[in-house]
């Protein structure tokens, strides 16, 4: 096995398991942050955090080849993704269930280092990510599946930090579910009329030309949700004026999917990732100043 054949195979995982483009690790682990801070009253346990965020990594990398190996018959169609490596034919679908299975047993490695809660959801989180690729065959609904499988890291967060799931933890998690469909709705926009073509459903085909007020709809109860988390924790100013300003960003947002134009659409869905962040940056400087 030559050097060079080594470093081809690794690049070709590394683009499989899209760690070239780190925005889907980015806006799944704001909200598994968001969770550890309330659960351990802005002090998470640092084995937890290390676990969780690790665990998140893993199973978003796992979540993408996963759903490469389901979508390897209509990628090839998709001018966006079919240069994804399955689809242009520089990994095998073989190949390509053996890496998802390494990185599902090594997130489960780790969540042994947790409590038995913990454990026993992380298999509820493993079974919604290797089912959600297969949703878009069935369902209009694809988008709220994703949330499910990615807001899953919030009552384990909680899980892991507190050993139990409080009602603050559910009503985040719902928060989490609307907020993956906007995000997801946006990017599905971008591939919409190949979408079309090739019989894969959406929310964005589901509604057609009511996309943007949909999703409009669903930003206004995850500000309503995220006000109510910081009503149940008492949470202070400065949580509220980064609740504020991902609101903004919200309204941003909508600017840019106004025309529909995919390249802005896209940029919409980008844009999440700072949605994320202020959100986490309010939570942490209410526990910083009521340190």
């Amino acid at each position: 096995m030559t050097e060079g054949y080594l470093y081809d195979r690794l690049r070709q995982y590394w683009l499989l398991m899209r760690f070239d483009r780190p925005i889907g690790i980015l806006i799944l682990l704001w909200p598994a942050l968001w969770a550890l801070w309330i659960a351990g009253n802005g002090n998470p346990d640092p084995l937890v955090m290390t676990v969780i965020c690790l665990g998140v990594v893993l199973m978003r990398a796992a979540g993408c080849v996963i759903n490469d190996y389901a979508d390897r018959d209509f990628d090839p169609h998709v001018q966006r993704t079919r240069q994804r490596p399955i689809a242009a034919g520089k990994v095998s679908p073989k190949e390509a269930l053996l890496l998802f299975s390494v990185l599902c047993l090594t997130a489960f490695a780790l969540v042994l280092l947790l409590n038995r809660l913990t454990i026993l959801l992380s298999f509820g989180g493993a079974f919604l990510a290797a089912s959600y690729p297969f949703m878009k065959r069935y369902t209009h609904l694809p988008q709220a599946y994703l949330g499910i499988a990615f807001g899953w890291a919030v009552p384990m967060a909680f899980a892991a930090q507190s050993n139990a799931i409080p009602a603050v933890a559910w009503v985040m998690y719902l928060a989490v579910v609307l907020w993956a469909m906007v995000y997801d709705t946006m990017y599905a926009m971008v591939d919409k009329e190949d979408d079309l073509k090739i019989g894969v459903k959406s929310i964005a085909i589901l509604f057609g030309s009511r996309d943007r007020e949909i999703i409009a709809v669903l930003q206004s109860i995850i500000i309503a949700l995220l006000l109510a988390v910081g009503s149940m924790q008492s949470l202070g100013w400065i949580y509220y004026a980064g609740i504020g300003a991902a609101a903004g960003l919200f309204v941003y947002q909508q600017k840019l999917i106004f025309r529909r134009d995919k390249a802005d659409c896209f940029k919409a869905f980008l844009n999440s990732n700072w949605f994320g962040l202020v959100v986490f940056l309010g939570l942490l400087g209410h526990y910083w100043l009521a340190g």
